[in-house]
């Protein structure tokens, strides 16, 4: 093993293991299952020609309709890396979310297009598909969006049917020879279906409805999505470094506020934890979420991942 590739491995564990933990949804062995698949993912994401998005998690609660801020923040700030770094991405959301992720790519100041699909018309889906196969994505990355389970319809953690604000975007990850990437962080999620049968149902609450049997090339099982999104940002710097100086910019505590902020905003996304419309993703402020991208940064650099 050369030096470098040392360096770069050792990076990459340090990555993982910030960005891939238990914050208290009984992910643990979730986690262990998924063991190396951020690498793995990075290192086919390095090599992508035109990237395509999916992401976006409505949260009906009570008085509460909105979408989640987890999702649309990393999904645009990824977005907009990869653009920033000469790959062509956009972003595919479902009419409830797309004011969030347009707000969120808004807050990026990148280009990055976002394709809305329309609720309730599954025409729709299958135009997308083939746009994006006109459009010869090589890469689909699923972040934090909600999947089909065992009976077809998509459950949130409490396993609600949240079906009626939620287009069947599965087909849409399915619908090309593209590599398919996918991020989640609760099991119910598109791409959770590449981990072992059964394992949701016996260690996630509601994990038997709620586990999404859709599965993918590789998998990012997050302690937070918006981190899954992150890491694979801040892997990528490690893999490509003439990327690094492009992609630090976007990975800062300062950029993940403000995009947080901007979805909340201009879009009145909520936690999808708490329900509460305020710039926390998933029961966690700036607090615990600034320190962790500014430390992704740092190891992106090459620096802090002893």
């Amino acid at each position: 093993m050369s030096p470098r590739t040392s360096d770069q491995d050792r990076r990459l564990a340090a990555i993982e293991a910030l960005v891939c933990r238990d914050v208290g949804r009984k992910t643990q062995q979730l986690i262990d299952a998924s063991r190396g698949g951020l690498a793995e993912a990075a290192r086919s994401l390095a090599t992508a020609g035109r990237v395509g998005l999916i992401t976006g998690f409505f949260v009906p609660r009570g008085e509460v309709a909105a979408p989640e801020t987890d999702g649309p923040v990393g999904t645009a700030l990824l977005a907009a890396a990869l653009v920033a770094c000469g790959i062509p991405a956009r972003i595919a959301v479902d009419t409830p979310s797309v004011g969030a992720v347009r707000a969120a790519v808004r807050a990026t100041g990148e280009g990055v297009i976002v394709d809305e699909v329309v609720l309730g018309d599954e025409a729709a889906i299958g135009e997308q598909a083939r746009h994006w196969q006109n459009e010869r994505l090589t890469h689909v990355i699923a972040i934090e969006r909600c999947g089909r389970s065992a009976d077809g319809r998509p459950r949130n953690m409490r396993g609600v049917d949240v079906s009626p604000w939620t287009a069947p975007l599965d087909a849409l990850f399915e619908g090309g020879a593209w590599t398919k990437l996918a991020v989640g962080d609760g099991g119910n999620e598109i791409g959770m279906g590449k981990l072992p049968a059964g394992l949701i149902a016996r260690h996630v609450p509601n994990g038997a409805e709620i586990a999404c049997v859709t599965s993918c090339d590789h998998l990012v099982v997050a302690g937070v999505s918006n981190w899954g999104a992150y890491g694979l940002m801040a892997a990528l710097a490690v893999l490509r470094p003439e990327w690094c100086p492009i992609i630090v910019k976007f990975l800062t505590a300062e950029r993940d506020l403000a995009v947080t902020q901007a979805t909340v905003d201009e879009a009145g996304a909520v936690d999808g934890v708490t329900a509460r419309r305020e710039a926390t993703v998933d029961g966690f402020g700036p607090e615990i979420h600034g320190p962790l991208v500014d430390e992704l940064g740092r190891i992106a650099w090459g620096e802090g991942a002893d």
